[in-house]
């Protein structure tokens, strides 16, 4: 027995679509299921639970949604050693990014799940709370704070409009960086702390993060002028502004980041700083292209 589990909101409704789709391809190959969905996530997650205990032996989860949702059932598989498979229908769709899923062939995707076994890969522990991509805080996390208060745009353009709300009043903090051999103390613009390679659908911060390393590649972005952050903001999307002087990457498998600011994981807030994480190798099964 599978457990189908459903975000009907995510992507702006693209959880509800491409849910029923899933759905049917399992019906249509006598794949046994239980649609597992709620109209909250605490609801969602009581439901999950419920099946998990009528169901200990599972085959597995089979989720539909995006990062958010990954993140919230994390919680509850990782402790039960329960496989998870993402379907991509969020915003962002990040994790399923890094496993190199193709984003729109749910059916190879399916077809794996469905006939092959999972294989395990690292996830991210932040103070108790599992992340699958990206641990983050200075201004995509101020951005984050802004763009959860705003009603208007919808979908990916609310997070452009929080950007352009928060650079002109944004300032460097000063960060103290804990790694495994040494402390970074610096000012910093933004701190990412990465297990997968991008977050913000698609923004390849770590482009050279690997899931089954057993560190995290933890990106420091030293303070530059608004300008300059304006001209390589975009090469983000490519991975190319790892080459800009003022980016630092280091390989850790442990971090602690203190200075007085919020982190984000998977776009969920995790809270204020300090923060202590940690990469645990094979944390997850799920499966791989």
């Amino acid at each position: 027995m599978w457990a189908l589990v459903i975000n009907p909101v995510s992507g702006q409704g693209r959880g509800a679509t491409v849910g029923t789709y899933v759905a049917g391809w399992l019906a249509q190959r006598n794949i046994p299921y239980t649609i597992v969905t709620g109209n909250s996530s605490v609801a969602l997650d009581d439901h999950l639970a419920s099946f998990v205990e009528k169901f200990p032996d599972t085959n597995g989860v089979i989720a539909v949604g995006g990062d958010g949702l990954l993140h919230n059932i994390l919680q509850r598989l990782v402790p039960a050693q329960i496989p998870l498979a993402m379907i991509p229908a969020g915003t962002g769709n990040d994790f399923v990014r890094t496993l190199a899923w193709d984003l729109e062939s749910f059916d190879a995707q399916l077809e794996a799940i469905t006939t092959r076994p999972p294989a395990s890969v690292d996830l991210g522990l932040v103070d108790g709370e599992w992340f699958a991509a990206i641990l983050s805080t200075g201004f995509d996390s101020l951005v984050n704070e802004k763009a959860n208060t705003m009603s208007w745009p919808k979908g990916p353009m609310k997070y452009n409009a929080a950007i352009a709300i928060e650079l002109p009043r944004f300032r460097p903090r000063h960060y103290e960086i804990t790694l495994d051999e040494r402390t970074i103390s610096t000012e910093a613009m933004l701190i990412a702390v990465s297990n997968g390679r991008s977050y913000g659908g698609g923004m390849l911060v770590c482009p050279e993060a690997d899931v089954a390393d057993g560190l995290f590649d933890v990106m420091v972005l030293h303070p530059v002028s608004k300008l300059e952050f304006i001209k390589v903001f975009p090469r983000v999307f490519k991975g190319t502004h790892i080459t800009h002087p003022a980016v630092e990457i280091v390989r850790s498998k442990r971090v602690r980041i203190t200075s007085d600011a919020v982190a984000y994981a998977d776009g969920e807030r995790i809270g204020q700083l300090p923060v202590n994480a940690e990469c645990v190798p094979n944390a997850l099964m799920t499966w791989l292209p």
